[in-house]
């Protein structure tokens, strides 16, 4: 209840009271601010998105590149990279940091992501959370981790140690897994959680590979998502899977499934707006597929926003007559 005589005390406390009953938005990390919605930066789109880059109506407000394709020492990769970067955000996302592996850490790996890191000042930093090779070769896969106490503690001194190298914090996505493993100890999104809190790095919340995971092993996606620390959360995948008998398949060659259009709608409202990228890597459609991909994502966005506005207005508004109300009956 608001208590006051003057109107000038009233005006203040009902200007306190609009502001204390907007629910807060879930803290964001001060490293990943909201740059909209982007796509995966491929060699098919890459002349199109850079014809029309100074267009508003490309509909892209950044891409996302496969840091292994660029580490090289200069070339026309290279070249092209800084051209896109002049016209538009760019992210870094790796395939091969290799973070949850028994082999030490690839120092010449590190060495080539910092330089271009340096070069292409991305807004973040990005892979993925599981193991790609062993023995110095690599498997070309992105391949589960045990969900133990152990291997969490191995991976988040990795990632520590990753992060002092390049000097910043990275985000680590949740890959989609097909088998699990028998000594298990941890639900996958504790396993995740516990890693990015140990590390002290960032999540790429990769919502059809929740999707799929949960099919796949029979949890509830949204029970995944509700452990999901907002303020850890960098980024959001969206791409489409395929069916393999039972199975689902994070094949990134099809548009995003209905399913999944609702998961990532839970998903913002309870994470507020995330930068989100649609990934297609298959069976590569026109680039207008994807954007208008992108454009029913920021619609989602759009109207995820407008709604808690709206509800955020109404219960000020409503808490305001109540005030005042109580003010003229006091």
């Amino acid at each position: 209840m608001i208590r006051g005589g003057g109107g000038a005390s009233a005006r203040t406390a009902l200007s306190e009271v609009s502001v204390s009953l907007s629910p807060p938005l879930p803290q964001r990390p001060a490293e990943a601010p909201f740059l909209g919605v982007g796509v995966g930066l491929r060699p098919r789109y890459t002349p199109e998105i850079l014809e029309r880059a100074a267009d508003p109506a490309l509909g892209i407000d950044f891409v996302e590149a496969i840091s292994e394709n660029f580490m090289v020492p200069g070339g026309r990769p290279r070249r092209v990279l800084a051209e896109v970067r002049r016209a538009l955000p760019v992210l870094l996302h790796g395939v091969s940091l290799n973070v949850g592996s028994a082999d030490p850490l690839d120092a010449g790996h590190l060495d080539a992501l910092d330089e271009l890191a340096r070069r292409v000042e991305p807004a973040w930093i990005s892979d993925h959370l599981c193991w790609t090779g062993t023995g110095g070769h690599s498997l070309h896969d992105l391949l589960p981790l045990p969900c133990t106490e152990e291997a969490l503690r191995h991976v988040a001194g990795r990632v520590a140690r990753v992060q002092e190298r390049l000097g910043r914090r990275i985000a680590l996505e949740n890959v989609s897994t097909y088998a699990a493993f028998a000594h298990d100890t941890l639900a996958e999104w504790e396993f995740l959680v516990g890693v990015a809190e140990a590390a002290d790095c960032g999540i790429l919340l990769d919502v059809n590979n929740v999707f799929v995971s949960a099919h796949n092993h029979g949890f509830d996606p949204l029970r995944y998502l509700a452990a999901i620390p907002p303020e850890r959360v960098f980024q959001i995948h969206l791409a489409g899977h395929s069916v393999e008998g039972e199975l689902l398949i994070d094949t990134h060659d099809h548009p995003v499934r209905p399913e999944v259009w609702a998961l990532y709608e839970a998903a913002l409202r309870r994470i507020g707006p995330v930068s989100t990228l649609i990934e297609w890597d298959d069976r590569f459609p026109p680039l207008a597929t994807l954007v208008a991909e992108a454009a029913r994502a920021r619609a989602i966005l759009a109207r995820v926003t407008r709604e808690r506005n709206d509800r955020a207005g109404a219960a000020a508004r409503g808490a305001a007559a109540a005030s005042l109300a109580a003010h003229h009956l006091a």
